[in-house]
């Protein structure tokens, strides 16, 4: 299965084009940006900073740019880890930031459907538990990136 996935032919291009693999290595980056910038901002104003911004307004709107963050970083992701899938499963930091990378979705997930969530947009005060849940948001998605970075070092 990984050796098809190697013999895709976007994996074989950016095996033959550097510079296709650097737009596609940039655009990754960029979806992390778009992931990390918002949803960092959208804890830190979770957790009772920023007061002055409401969250009604504020908050919808960095959720979703967030989720634009995050299927351009998997497409991406995918396809960078398509040039060499078994070197990418052999390594731990990247086994360690697939995991993280899956909770920090989860937890995502689990506060959009929350109604903690919906009513913190609605004006209501930010439960405790929502609080808890940016906390950890906001650990999880700084660990992505310090194991991400760390894949290039093992």
């Amino acid at each position: 299965m990984w050796e098809a996935l190697s013999q895709w032919p976007g994996a074989v291009a950016m095996r033959r084009s550097s510079t296709l693999y650097i737009f596609v290595n940039a655009a990754h980056i960029l979806g992390i940006g778009i992931i990390l910038g918002p949803i960092l901002s959208l804890d830190a104003r979770l957790l009772g900073l920023f007061r002055a911004l409401p969250l009604p307004v504020i908050g919808p709107f960095l959720a979703n740019v967030a989720k634009f963050g995050v299927v351009l970083a998997l497409l991406t992701g995918l396809a960078l880890f398509s040039v060499r899938p078994l070197d990418y499963l052999d390594n731990p930091a990247f086994l360690i930031k697939l995991g993280i990378v899956a909770l920090a979705v989860a937890n995502a997930a689990w506060i959009n459907v929350g109604a903690r969530w919906k009513s913190a947009v609605s004006g209501n005060e930010i439960a405790a538990s929502l609080r808890i849940q940016a906390a950890a948001s906001g650990a999880l998605w700084l660990a992505a990136l310090i194991a991400g970075r760390w894949i290039g070092f093992l």
